[in-house]
């Protein structure tokens, strides 16, 4: 049980799908050059995972083994590839992953342990507070891209 005491690290398995998108053209290429383009996009993800030290978090046993798959984008026709990586993830609170599942690749999470975790009040307001401050910076990034 994760609580004030914190005697129990949180473990999360986490799984991030990196996109790859190819160029228009061609009929038969499209889909393999952005297929290599995810593949290429998760290796640079799984590289950053591996190496990058976050305060308070641990990356374990990142897998890049996943099949790479294609979908096909109904808003503009086409088709865009996701290459999964999965990677275990621990931290000491629920704040330090916060910034993790609120990534545009974040496509799924699986609590590993503890089996049980209690909150105190505070604590619920800490995790509000830090997803209001990674969604205010994610909007200003994205204000900034499209004033280019």
């Amino acid at each position: 049980m994760i609580n004030d005491a914190h005697t129990e690290k949180l473990r999360l398995k986490v799984r991030f799908d990196c996109r790859g998108e190819g160029k228009q053209g061609g009929l038969f290429s499209r889909g393999r050059e952005g297929e290599e383009m995810a593949e290429e996009a998760r290796e640079q993800k799984a590289i950053l995972l591996r190496n990058i030290p976050i305060q308070g978090v641990r990356i374990d046993e990142v897998n890049t083994n996943s099949e790479v798959y294609v979908v096909n984008d109904e808003a503009n026709g086409r088709e865009i590839a996701y290459a999964p990586v999965e990677f275990i993830l621990e931290a000491d609170t629920i704040e330090e992953v916060i910034p993790f599942l609120l990534r545009d690749e974040f496509r799924k999470v699986e609590v590993l342990s503890p089996e049980e975790i209690l909150l105190e009040k505070y604590q619920v307001e800490r995790i509000i507070y830090r997803i209001n401050e990674e969604l205010r910076s994610y909007r200003l990034y994205l204000e900034k891209q499209l004033s280019r």
